[in-house]
């Protein structure tokens, strides 16, 4: 009791102010900006940016053939766990291309498309996933 009548003193003197706070309004953003920051994150991080920040690698290496002409190589050779930022740029764009096969594939299997289109879906998705795989099939 005589805890509360101590808190309670500074109040006899000080007025409360009226405050009207007005909360903030927040729309979310729609379905597909999700899906593009999601889809690029996801290619990123499989590109290997954090190993490309982290190590700082050339872009793009080079070497000498037999003659002593210097040439471009994209991929680092003789090094397991190592990479060129364009090997990686690649490898990421390789594996998001068969990611977007798999949602080109679920796209093609709705109720309200139209048959012709379900073919022209699934044709695209399989020209978009042996793209993505590197076999020579179309």
């Amino acid at each position: 009791k005589k805890m509360d009548s101590l808190l309670e003193l500074p109040f006899h003197f000080l007025r409360v102010p009226q405050v009207r706070v007005k909360v903030p309004s927040f729309s979310y953003p729609s379905p597909m900006v999700v899906f593009v920051f999601v889809f690029l994150s996801y290619f990123l991080v499989l590109s290997g940016i954090i190993y490309d920040v982290i190590v700082e690698p050339p872009s793009i290496g080079s070497t000498t053939d037999e003659k002593g002409n210097v040439r471009p190589v994209a991929f680092l050779q003789y090094r397991v766990n190592g990479q060129f930022i364009i090997e990686g740029l690649s490898a990421g764009a390789m594996f998001c291309l068969g990611a977007l096969g798999f949602i080109i594939l679920d796209k093609s299997n709705g109720k309200t498309l139209p048959t012709k289109n379900k073919y022209a879906f699934i044709f695209v998705e399989a020209v978009v996933s042996t793209q993505s795989t590197g076999d020579d099939v179309i």
